[in-house]
């Protein structure tokens, strides 16, 4: 015998599902985690393009941002509160932070629509809802939960089903080979 120890391929152990878990989303769990992508994206979508003429939605008629408005400056000078209220009022005016917010609401928007780069998408817009978030603190209705909460878990759970494979072109984009080569892009 010698002093070296043979190793034992062993297979690994089949799983089974779960009573009524299915090891795959079912087509029409597949279609409904699709129109909540969707409608998620064209959420973010519609603030972009309300934000950006001024449609008098949330943005007033003739203060978009192409009309010389600043989308953030109503809300950064005087929609937030509680202890980070004096961190967002600073913001106001600084030259960086609308294009970053206007760019975030339209790239999060379009990749959600179109089911791509939704792991970029989902960790902008986790971070953009957890600053919404902190700029109103405690929540009005809830001390810990509000709708951004919920909107950042959703945009969690939207990436790691890959959402945007169906009514949408996330597998044409997975097969990309700057993305098969940078997974992150998903």
């Amino acid at each position: 015998m010698s002093a070296t120890q043979h190793r034992q391929d062993f297979q690994a152990p089949r799983t089974e599902p779960d009573g009524d878990r299915h090891p795959i989303i079912t087509t029409a769990a597949g279609r409904a985690i699709a129109v909540l992508r969707i409608a998620v994206g064209l959420e973010f979508l519609w603030a972009f393009v309300d934000k950006l003429f001024g449609l008098g939605y949330a943005t007033p008629s003739g203060k978009g941002w192409i009309d010389g408005g600043d989308p953030t400056a109503g809300f950064l000078g005087k929609g937030t509160s509680g202890p980070m209220a004096d961190f967002y009022h600073s913001l106001v005016g600084d030259w960086w932070v609308t294009p970053l917010f206007m760019i975030g609401l339209a790239g999060i928007g379009l990749a959600l629509t179109l089911g791509i780069g939704l792991r970029i998408a989902a960790v902008s817009g986790v971070l953009l809802y957890l600053l919404m978030w902190s700029a109103n603190l405690p929540p009005e209705t809830n001390p810990v939960l509000d709708d951004h909460i919920i909107g950042a878990i959703t945009l969690v759970v939207l990436a790691l089903v890959a959402a945007g494979n169906v009514w949408g072109f996330g597998k044409i984009w997975n097969g990309l080979a700057i993305v098969r080569k940078h997974p992150w892009l998903r």
